[in-house]
């Protein structure tokens, strides 16, 4: 409020500085015409001394008519030159306000071509420059959210339908054969279940999208012991671990302290070691280290997996990308978990980056001890 407070007076102070000016300018423009009117009669009065006049002579009468008149015709020329200057000044702010009202109207419907007006409003223009330039931003926002929107509704059409499909499809067996025997009626409930399972998770990560579009993140930052949070975390990933013959290969320096909001940043912990996880080749470890460097902490984890083109890599933290194009591999998310880790990093005044070669993938995660203070 301050900024727009101090904007507008710093506006007023230039609007009132081009006033003065056009006023000033008008003022010496009529002076400077009555001076040379003045000197314009002075030199031709001592031009006239030089001859000598015959009183017959037609340029002599002339003159003496002149000179008897000298009075109308100099109260009229200077009415004239008056008339004259006081048009042109009364048009230059006229000239200057058709320049706003057309740089205005290019307002309406923005685009990359600057607004150019003349020097003397170049505040103006500058002012303008800056509305154009949000109005763009605006609508560049406003277009990717629509399409944000859209991709939401066929994401969500697509995800959903699928297990949805495959449970109504085993539950149907199941009601349609009712001679079926125990181990077959057990194989497919289980299925069935694990299709449940697939579509909770599916509805709970649009619950996620929901809140990722229209709310804004924020934090509430505390003092934790990271390393604690690190170790209770892979804690709880053993059971998925062993359930897919991997292993962890943990470097993590003791006693890390860091003010930051714990929640969230469990959160994305968790996310990148669900994607190492799930794109980790069977049998091979998962790399997870932290180190403290000055005023700040690194946290690396790292799997053994298909590399990652760098095409994709590039866009690995964009809402709604999947490695798995085909949307179809159960290991696959909505594609919003390491969209919503990076801005929940950057939250804190961290930064986030993702490698891939040589079937290693690392994301290095790295934060300020004190996400409240500026580093």
């Amino acid at each position: 409020m301050n900024r727009q407070n101090e904007r507008i007076i710093k506006s007023n102070i230039r609007r009132s500085h081009l006033s003065q000016q056009i006023t000033l300018q008008y003022i010496l423009a009529l002076v400077g015409f009555v001076v040379g009117l003045l000197l314009l009669y002075f030199v031709v009065w001592r031009i006239c001394l030089i001859f000598t006049w015959q009183p017959d002579n037609f340029l002599y009468q002339f003159l003496k008519l002149i000179q008897a008149t000298s009075l109308f015709w100099g109260i009229g020329v200077i009415l004239i030159g008056w008339t004259i200057i006081t048009y042109h000044f009364f048009q230059k702010p006229l000239r200057y306000l058709d320049e706003v009202v057309k740089a205005s109207e290019q307002l309406a419907q923005p685009d990359n071509k600057p607004i150019v007006l003349s020097d003397a409003i170049k505040n103006v223009q500058d002012e303008l420059n800056l509305v154009r330039e949000q109005a763009l931003r605006n609508a560049m926002a406003a277009k990717e959210a629509e399409q944000r929107k859209n991709d939401l509704v066929v994401y969500l059409a697509h995800d959903l339908k699928t297990p949805l499909t495959s449970v109504i499809g085993y539950l149907t067996l199941l009601r349609d054969e009712p001679q079926i025997s125990p181990e077959l009626r057990a194989k497919y409930t289980g299925i069935a279940f694990d299709k449940a399972e697939r579509l909770e998770t599916l509805i709970n990560e649009f619950f996620d999208i929901t809140r990722f579009n229209l709310t804004k993140l924020t934090l509430e930052p505390e003092s934790v012991n990271l390393t604690r949070m690190l170790e209770q975390i892979t804690f709880e990933f053993n059971p998925v671990l062993a359930e897919k013959n991997l292993c962890w290969d943990q470097h993590l320096a003791p006693n890390v302290r860091i003010v930051c909001d714990p929640d969230k940043l469990e959160r994305v912990f968790d996310n990148l070691i669900r994607n190492a996880v799930n794109y980790s080749y069977p049998d091979t470890p998962i790399l997870i280290t932290m180190e403290q460097s000055g005023n700040h902490v690194m946290v690396r984890v790292q799997n053994h997996g298909k590399t990652i083109p760098p095409e994709k890599l590039d866009r690995i933290f964009e809402q709604f990308f999947r490695l798995d194009s085909s949307r179809s591999s159960s290991t696959g998310g909505s594609g919003l978990g390491l969209a919503i880790a990076k801005e929940i990093v950057e939250l804190h005044k961290g930064s986030i980056r993702a490698e891939s070669s040589n079937e290693h993938i690392v994301f290095t995660v790295t934060l300020p001890l004190d996400c409240q203070k500026i580093v």
